[in-house]
């Protein structure tokens, strides 16, 4: 779960973000969107949603969410499209650390929360 201050702009940055990963908005309310596999639409993984203390959201220092992708070439998408539609690339596509054969891309989302993508070589 990450927190927002504008959930319509988060429901699109992460609808067509966690497309990518085969995720699927399933739930959506006034205060918050669910994904879950497109494959199990009855088992939400991740929400994004409004702080319920109403204060504004901040991401945490040293927090990451992280999703584990099928490819490298998907962790490459995910990174382009995290970018494109308005996050920052907090760490490109690449091998980390060199020779543990996992390929991870980092983005902040529109709210500052990093998220990550990752694939076993």
């Amino acid at each position: 779960m990450v927190g927002t201050n504008d959930l319509n702009k988060s429901i699109t940055y992460y609808d067509t973000l966690l497309d990518l990963l085969n995720l699927k908005r399933v739930d959506t309310s006034e205060e918050y969107a669910g994904y879950a596999p497109k494959n199990n639409p009855d088992n939400i993984e991740f929400y994004v949603t409004k702080p319920a203390n109403k204060k504004d959201a901040n991401f945490g220092n040293g927090t990451q969410i992280s999703f584990i992708a099928n490819s490298k070439e998907i962790v490459d998408k995910f990174h382009q499209a995290g970018i494109e539609l308005g996050g920052k690339s907090e760490g490109t596509p690449g091998e980390r650390p060199k020779g543990s054969k996992v390929y991870y891309s980092y983005v902040r989302d529109l709210d500052g929360n990093k998220i990550c993508a990752f694939t076993n070589l």
